[in-house]
C-alpha cells in the first residue's frame, strides 16, 4: 500500500480527484487530496495573500501534520509548482514526485514563465474580486478549456471550478534544497498534445524513462481516471 497526495491545478480542487482516488483506494491504496487555500472548498479563504509559497505551505502542512512518509506526491498542471515546492521543503517525506500533464519549473521560475502561451491568455480575463487579483473565472462551458468534452461530465465540472489568484502564476518559486528534491525519484504523466511544448529530453533523462502519455484533455484526471490509476498504481509498484 502507498500513501499518495494529490495536488490539483489552477481553479481546481480535491474534488477533481474523486474518480482517481476511489479507484485508488479500491486498490488499497492511502489518498489525501486537499484543496489548496482559496479554491473549491476552501473559497471561503481567498484574499490577496495567497500565492505560491501559501500553497506550498498548505502541502508541506499536510506532510508533516499528517505525519505522512514516503508519499508519492502527484501534482496536475500549476500544481507541478506547488509537489516541486512542497518536496523541496519536506524532502525526507516524499518517496516519488508525479508531474500530471503538469509544469516542471526550474529554480526561480514563475508559471507565467514556465507557461508563458496559456497562462498569457489566462492573463487576459485579469479582474477583481473582493480586492483580490484572481483568472479563470468559471463560466458555463469553462471545463471544455481544461479538454472535458463529455457534456455531462462538463457541466459536473463547471458547478465546481473556482477562480485563481493571480498572485500564484506570477510568484517564482524558490528552491532551497534543490539536491535533495531532485534526488527523488519523478515520473510523468502527460497528455499527447502536449509532448511540442516540453523538452522531453529532459523528462525522459530526469525520470529514467519514466514519461508516459495519453491522447486526451488536459483535465486527465477526468478524462481518463482509470488509466492515471493505473498508471499511478504500476509506478509505486516497480518503484
Amino acid at each position: 500500500m502507498a500513501t499518495f497526495v494529490l495536488v490539483h491545478g489552477g481553479g481546481h480542487g480535491g474534488w477533481c480527484y474523486k474518480p482517481v482516488a476511489q479507484l485508488l483506494r479500491g486498490m488499497g491504496h492511502e489518498v489525501h487530496a486537499p484543496s489548496l487555500s482559496g479554491l473549491a472548498d476552501r473559497a471561503h479563504l481567498l484574499s490577496s495573500a495567497i500565492d505560491l509559497e501559501t500553497h506550498i505551505d498548505d502541502v508541506a502542512g499536510l506532510l508533516e501534520f499528517e505525519d505522512l512518509t514516503e508519499v508519492v506526491l502527484v501534482g496536475h498542471s500549476y500544481g507541478g509548482m506547488v509537489i516541486t515546492g512542497a518536496a523541496d521543503r519536506k524532502p525526507g517525506r516524499v518517496g516519488h514526485r508525479v508531474y500530471l500533464d503538469a509544469a516542471y519549473p526550474r529554480d526561480g521560475e514563475s508559471l507565467y514563465e514556465h507557461a508563458y502561451e496559456q497562462i498569457h491568455m489566462a492573463r487576459q480575463g485579469l479582474q477583481e474580486v473582493d480586492g483580490v487579483s484572481v483568472v479563470m473565472a468559471p463560466m458555463p462551458g469553462f471545463a471544455a478549456f481544461f479538454g472535458v468534452t463529455d457534456p455531462q461530465l462538463g457541466a459536473w465540472t463547471d458547478t465546481r471550478l473556482t477562480v485563481q489568484p493571480w498572485k500564484c502564476f506570477e510568484q517564482k518559486i524558490v528552491l532551497q534544497n534543490e539536491s535533495a528534491m531532485r534526488a527523488i525519484p519523478e515520473s510523468h504523466l502527460i497528455c499527447t498534445s502536449t509532448i511540442p511544448g516540453r523538452d522531453m529530453a529532459l523528462l525522459q533523462s530526469r525520470s529514467q524513462g519514466r514519461v508516459w502519455d495519453i491522447d486526451t484533455g488536459h483535465d486527465l484526471m477526468l478524462t481518463e481516471p482509470a488509466w492515471v490509476a493505473e498508471r499511478l498504481h504500476a509506478i509505486v509498484q516497480t518503484s
